[in-house]
């Protein structure tokens, strides 16, 4: 018989996060400016942040505040295992002209998966380095991406891999470009 995942929390969630990013208990803590037994608390879900805390959580980890909200509740069964079309969890800032859903079940993974629509005419102009390894398989469209100062247009049925590079993208098509995700360790 196999494990079954429990289901996410936002406590999972946060612990997720937060080891994610390298960090203790005690350094997250200090940041927020919290003990670490309430955030031991919180990550255990016997405790709540507000919603003044959970901005600063977010803000803190460079998350929107959505990532915390938003997924509909699972059928019996499902939870942990699967995500329906309709509950998935929106996550990214949503500027830009991207729009983004995490694909996995929660972030309690040692990887996520993302969903992300690039509309025509959106760019980021600013280059993007993360922790990550990231692989990227566009489903459809086209996309200008560059990976430090190399450019490349990626096109349907394309992937590409990151490994800490710094990455800006654009999409001067006329239609969007849909790309999966996986990226690890999880950094939404």
């Amino acid at each position: 018989m196999t494990d079954m995942p429990a289901p996410s929390t936002l406590g999972a969630d946060l612990r997720a996060l937060r080891k994610a990013r390298g960090m203790t208990l005690e350094v997250l803590a200090g940041r927020l400016g919290v003990s670490v037994g309430w955030l031991s608390q919180v990550e255990r879900d016997i405790s709540s942040p507000d919603m003044a805390m959970l901005r600063r959580i977010a803000d803190l980890f460079g998350v929107p505040l959505s990532l915390f909200f938003g997924t509909a509740p699972a059928a019996p069964g499902e939870e942990g295992l699967i995500v329906r079309a309709g509950a998935r969890r929106a996550i990214g800032q949503g500027d830009g002209g991207l729009i983004e859903a995490l694909l996995s079940p929660d972030l309690t993974d040692d990887f996520e998966v993302v969903h992300s629509t690039f509309s025509p005419g959106a760019r980021r102009e600013r280059a993007a380095r993360r922790p990550t390894q990231e692989l990227a398989f566009v489903l459809s469209g086209r996309l200008d991406i560059w990976l430090d100062e190399l450019s490349f247009t990626i096109e349907a049925g394309d992937s590409f891999r990151i490994r800490g590079q710094a990455m800006r993208w654009a999409n001067p098509y006329d239609e969007p470009a849909v790309a999966i995700w996986v990226i690890a360790p999880p950094v939404y």
